[in-house]
């Protein structure tokens, strides 16, 4: 076990360690400037894929909102929670505004490679679609580089689909145990039982189970917040001054001052929210929409969702309670907004925040799940191989949530999930000018009066594309 201990150390090391983060904010603005803010542009226009304004009349295929919730099912989990309190204990009230200046960049590095992952999709027999990275380096790069696609594929499920999962499971057990005094063992069969009654239903039953369980738990999250932030209002300007104050250093509430904060912010807001890792273009593609660039922008609307939103829920907790002091130690993590949370309503909050967490981890074992099965369809078109991996989950759900030792799968699963970020950003950089022809076509419609633009392949015939996954083309 040491010599992998050392050899996953080392992959964490050059990924996340120091080569990764600056990547993908350099990336970031990168496709910021060079798209011309596409993120700011069509931001009134995401707010549209809540009121199903696109084609939702198809009852056999996934909805533009319906993989909207399912994302941002995946995106929020345990880091809006405990990771926002590990950010501000460690960099202070300035990480907040890193984490804001992150999402709104990586916005756009979400618009970027969902809307690669709708373009290179395929229509699949029973009227859905597959899609994403894999399949984008793939067809889009070609057959010559389909070993890069394989590694993708591998680490997708090795990191998300087992290793996180395993987490999940913990997180949710941990909490129940902790304030409820439920054993683990029967958190373990109850999430099992769940997880596999949604999981063999295919992306169809995880869409509809995420259609209930997202709006709940965001709703009933930024209630919360909003609460807060309504008795405290008065508190609410300094808090915002402080937060600014110690992001440029003008006021050093930890030691490290706007480094700390800097660091800190980049590294909790792109763990929370995945812009650029590859993950959600997985459901991404799985939308019917009219055009690419129609996902690309309700897949940047989740980024906004998750770190703008939910992340600020949790930080204005924090902030206007009485439990978080700048620089002190003691308090981190999950137990710090817990007692945050307690401070601003009493006990009895305690158990709420179990029960959002409890949701918050589901809705992420189900998405987990989703990309395991998307990554090994793409790797075997044997149906068996679907269904071992169904079984699998159950029990990795099972042992994580029965295992107090489960968070140890870090140790293999952020690694991974780094060589998983760097593929897929190195395919984006050389698939961006193809992303560049696709947002511009779809700019071109909106100016000649075209209100919902449509997308039609044979515009594009020097691309690799399924022109049965295009059916509203002319």
């Amino acid at each position: 076990m040491g010599f992998f201990d050392t050899i996953f150390n080392t992959i964490n090391d050059l990924t996340w360690g120091w080569a990764l983060i600056p990547f993908l904010v350099v990336l970031g603005v990168f496709f910021t400037v060079a798209s011309r803010f596409v993120q700011f542009q069509f931001f009134r226009r995401m707010f549209g894929v809540l009121r199903g304004d696109e084609n939702e009349s198809d009852p056999t295929k996934i909805s533009a909102r319906a993989a909207l919730l399912v994302s941002v099912g995946g995106r929020v989990g345990g880091g809006n929670i405990a990771g926002v309190a590990v950010a501000i204990t460690a960099g202070g009230p300035g990480a907040v505004f890193w984490m804001w200046a992150i999402a709104l960049i990586g916005m756009c590095s979400s618009l970027i490679e969902s809307t690669l992952a709708q373009l290179f999709k395929r229509a699949e027999p029973g009227g859905f679609f597959r899609g994403g990275p894999a399949y984008s380096i793939l067809y889009g790069l070609g057959p010559n580089y389909r070993w890069l696609a394989v590694i993708y594929a591998i680490c997708l499920i090795a990191s998300f689909a087992f290793g996180f999962n395993a987490f999940q499971g913990n997180t949710v057990a941990g909490a129940m145990q902790d304030s409820l005094g439920v054993p683990r063992y029967a958190t373990g069969i109850v999430l099992a039982v769940l997880t596999g009654l949604i999981i063999y239903g295919g992306i169809h039953r995880i869409a509809q189970a995420s259609d209930v369980i997202v709006p709940v738990m965001a709703i009933g999250y930024l209630a919360m917040a909003v609460v807060v932030i309504a008795i405290n209002v008065t508190s609410v300007p300094a808090v915002l001054y402080d937060i600014v104050a110690n992001a440029f250093g003008w006021r050093e509430a930890v030691s490290g001052g706007v480094g700390a904060a800097l660091a800190n912010g980049l590294r909790r807001g792109l763990f929370s929210n995945e812009a650029g890792l590859g993950s959600a273009p997985n459901v991404a593609a799985t939308a019917y929409v009219k055009h690419p660039m129609s996902q690309g922008i309700t897949q940047s609307f989740s980024v906004f969702i998750d770190t703008i939103i939910i992340c600020s829920c949790t930080a204005f907790v924090i902030l206007l309670g009485g439990v978080y002091q700048p620089g002190a130690e003691g308090i981190d993590g999950v137990a710090l907004t817990q007692q945050s949370m307690v401070y601003h309503f009493g006990n009895w909050a305690q158990y709420y925040l179990t029960g959002a967490i409890l949701l918050f981890s589901f809705s992420s074992i189900i998405y987990n799940y989703y990309l395991g099965e998307n990554a090994l369809s793409f790797l075997s078109s044997n149906p068996l191989w679907v269904q071992a991996l169904r079984v699998a989950i159950v029990i990795v759900v099972f042992v994580g949530a029965t295992a107090p030792g489960a968070t140890a799968v870090f140790a293999f699963s952020d690694p991974l999930m780094g060589i998983l970020a760097l593929v897929n950003l190195l395919a984006l950089m050389m698939l961006f000018p193809t992303a560049l022809r696709v947002i511009d076509d779809f700019r071109a419609q909106l100016k000649a009066g075209v209100e919902k633009p449509i997308f039609d392949p044979k515009d594009f015939p020097d691309l690799d594309l399924d022109v049965n996954a295009w059916p509203d083309a002319k």
